[in-house]
């Protein structure tokens, strides 16, 4: 017991405590959240489809024409001429044309 309460292995000791302690608390308030919502984004691309409607990260609302690869085809406006090919990931919200059904 003396050996651990000594200067040197009681500081070391307490020392990893606090660094695994440190790691868990970053683990619970950083990373987790961060694989969820990229879980969750990764999730809302595979289930995309033709005539969702989208909200882009620049804050436009359009309606998807056409889905490739890594872009999209999205129409915006009552125009049906603005017709803008944008990468997957600008996206920022999908909502399915049942949705809307249901909310009214």
């Amino acid at each position: 017991m003396n050996i651990l309460m000594t200067a040197g292995a009681g500081s070391a000791v307490g020392m990893i405590v606090w660094i695994v302690v440190l790691f868990v608390f970053m683990y619970f308030f950083m990373i987790r959240p961060q694989q969820k919502e990229t879980k969750n984004k990764n999730a809302m691309m595979a289930s995309l489809a033709v005539g969702d409607t989208v909200l882009t990260t620049s804050g436009f609302y359009g309606v998807v024409i056409d889905i490739e690869e890594d872009t999209v085809i999205v129409e915006f406006g009552s125009n049906k001429n603005c017709r803008i090919p944008m990468q997957k990931a600008a996206i920022s919200a999908v909502e399915k044309p049942e949705d809307a059904v249901e909310s009214k």
